[in-house]
């Protein structure tokens, strides 16, 4: 595996940590961020080790089509997608919380990282193949 492979995967695992450890702290909004983070930084781990174009977006959407394209597949339902891509730029910028239609909760939360937690599990078990 590249070493720049392996940095993107440590800072996805870094970022899916925080996100639980700003959940147990009820930051809820950064607990989120953290964890959109980590699934963005998996999945360009993935184009890096594979010679795919990084693309400059934090749109998972987008990313998970390239994905796609490649054969990829991962245990993520549209649904998710589109609440993990309303997350990154509400969390950065104070327009309220990162959800629009109501407050995060632990709820949201413990959702969320259980996404990104299943998109690490894919990423490594591609990677592995690769």
């Amino acid at each position: 595996m590249k070493d720049e492979t392996k940095q993107w995967l440590k800072y996805a695992d870094e970022n899916l940590q925080s996100s639980k450890i700003l959940l147990e702290s009820h930051l809820y909004n950064p607990s989120l961020q953290n964890a959109q983070q980590s699934i963005e930084k998996n999945i360009k781990a993935y184009f890096i080790e594979k010679g795919l174009k990084l693309q400059k977006t934090h749109n998972i959407s987008s990313l998970n089509e390239t994905l796609i394209q490649n054969n990829i597949f991962l245990n993520i339902t549209d649904d998710e997608i589109d609440l993990i891509d309303t997350i990154y730029l509400s969390s950065k910028y104070p327009f309220g919380s990162v959800l629009p239609d109501f407050e995060p909760d632990k709820d949201i939360c413990l959702q969320c990282i259980d996404i990104a937690f299943r998109v690490q599990e894919d990423i490594q078990k591609y990677l592995k193949k690769v």
